[in-house]
């Protein structure tokens, strides 16, 4: 049964994990998460909390989970993740020092 519909970070979805059984896919997920996080899950959880704390009105939580998981390293690699709405020099620059402080 689905309760809620919510954007999962790959930080969020291996804290999840540890509280199910342990199995094969159980397995194969955290491998795949391990293999592509490219920070920490407390380093995760910071930045995520850093950005919701910009209160930045184009930012979603669907685009932090995302921003969280692929850590954009400039401003072109930022703006990809944007397609419904443009973020203006000042935004760019907020969200790429955040990211800064949490690698």
């Amino acid at each position: 049964m689905i309760k809620d519909r919510k954007p999962l970070a790959m930080y969020e979805a291996d804290q999840l994990l540890d509280s199910v059984k342990e199995n094969d896919k159980t397995k194969d997920i955290k491998g795949f998460i391990k293999k592509f996080s490219k920070l920490s899950n407390e380093k995760s959880k910071r930045l995520a909390k850093e950005l919701t704390d910009l209160d930045i009105i184009k930012l979603k939580q669907s685009d932090i989970v995302k921003i969280t998981d692929v850590v954009p390293e400039n401003a072109a690699e930022l703006n990809k993740l944007f397609t419904e709405v443009s973020l203006d020099a000042d935004e760019t620059n907020k969200i790429l020092e955040a990211i800064k402080n949490n690698k």
